[in-house]
C-alpha cells in the first residue's frame, strides 16, 4: 500500500511532463531557443514535480524526479520528430536535462512550502 502512491506519483509526474514537453515543443516553432535568450516555458517543468510531490506519501522530493527521468526518453524521441534536422541531439540532450531539473525544483518547492506552512501553525 505504501509504494502504491509513490508509482501513483510517478505515473503523474511522468504523464504531465510529457505533456508540458509536447505542448513546449508544439509552441517552439521548428527550433529550441538560441542562448541568450530567456525561455520561460522551462518553468512549466516546475507543475509535474509540484503535482508528484502531492500525490507521493514518501519521498516527495525523489519521486517527481525519478518521474522525470522515466519520461525524458519519450520525450526525446518527440523532440527528435517534430525538430529532426534543425537541432543537435547534444542540444536537445541539454533542453530535456534542463527540464528534469526544473521538474526537480518543483518537488523541493512543494516540501519547502509545505515546511512553511506546517511551521506557521
Amino acid at each position: 500500500m505504501k509504494n502504491r502512491r509513490s508509482r501513483v506519483g510517478v505515473i503523474c509526474c511522468a504523464l504531465l511532463f510529457i505533456v508540458v514537453c509536447f505542448l513546449l515543443v508544439i509552441n517552439m516553432k521548428g527550433a529550441l531557443p538560441v542562448s541568450g535568450n530567456p525561455e520561460l516555458g522551462l518553468l512549466l517543468f516546475t507543475l509535474p514535480g509540484i503535482v508528484g510531490g502531492l500525490i507521493a506519501r514518501r519521498r516527495k522530493a525523489v519521486v517527481p524526479l525519478f518521474g522525470a527521468v522515466l519520461a525524458a526518453p519519450f520525450c526525446y524521441v518527440l523532440i527528435y520528430l517534430h525538430l529532426a534536422s534543425s537541432q543537435s541531439h547534444w542540444q536537445v540532450i541539454a533542453w530535456l536535462f534542463s527540464a528534469i531539473f526544473w521538474c526537480g525544483i518543483g518537488g523541493l518547492f512543494y516540501l519547502f512550502v509545505r515546511k512553511i506552512l506546517r511551521h506557521k501553525k
